[in-house]
């Protein structure tokens, strides 16, 4: 999992609430299990005027011009903003899989869906909440300013505009220091591999039945 500690980009506004986790990647795309290879296939059904089907090119579908993410001042963004309740419906994990693999490596809305939010850190993406007035005033500011971009600093904590303007949110400190680190939940059991290692060395000299293959 790619590490995050401060993170800069421009930023794509999708200006609508209760975004379900089939509206950022539709179900007919979820038969992968390899965590890559969604990004042409986040928010489907807003970005193409066709049905996208699985294992298609997209490169050669009909793109929808009103939709943020086909817009020449959006197409290197990597920092998305969002309205309430983001990531609601089922807990599939290839969510943040479509948003890590576009580019998108922090999120910023009012709120998430709990699973989609744990998902989040769990894959290498921010999730940061701000209060709803705030997330106002950087809708605003980013569809009037092309190349609005934020600047998020995790091991301070804070968002800050390109004005100079910063907010403050909170993170779970585990969370926070898995993301700081890069490390999903495999990655922070292997910090205690030695550990676990003495323990299954022990383990074989004081009940060796346990390891015997041709039990």
């Amino acid at each position: 999992m790619k590490a995050l500690q401060q993170h800069k980009g421009i930023v794509a506004p999708l200006d609508r609430s209760n975004v379900d986790t089939d509206m950022i990647i539709p179900k007919q795309f979820l038969k992968s299990i390899k965590r890559s290879g969604f990004g042409p296939n986040l928010f489907d059904e807003l970005r193409y005027l066709d049905e996208g089907k699985p294992d298609q090119d997209s490169s050669q579908r009909p793109v929808n011009p009103d939709f943020m993410l086909n817009q020449e001042r959006y197409r290197n963004a990597s920092v998305l903003l969002a309205r309430r309740n983001f990531g609601c419906g089922s807990s599939r994990e290839h969510a943040p899989w479509a948003l890590e693999d576009f580019g998108f490596r922090v999120i910023v809305a009012p709120s998430f869906a709990d699973i989609f939010y744990n998902n989040c850190f769990k894959n290498g993406v921010l999730p940061v909440v701000l209060d709803e007035k705030i997330v106002d005033q950087l809708f605003a500011e980013a569809e009037a300013n092309e190349g609005y971009e934020l600047a998020i600093d995790l091991e301070a904590n804070t968002v800050t505009t390109p004005s100079g303007e910063s907010f403050t949110f909170a993170v779970d400190d585990f969370r926070r220091e898995c993301l700081l680190k890069g490390l999903d939940d495999i990655g922070v059991t292997l910090e205690d591999a030695g550990v676990i290692k003495s323990f299954e060395d022990k383990r074989r000299v004081t009940a060796p039945w346990l390891f015997d293959a041709g039990a």
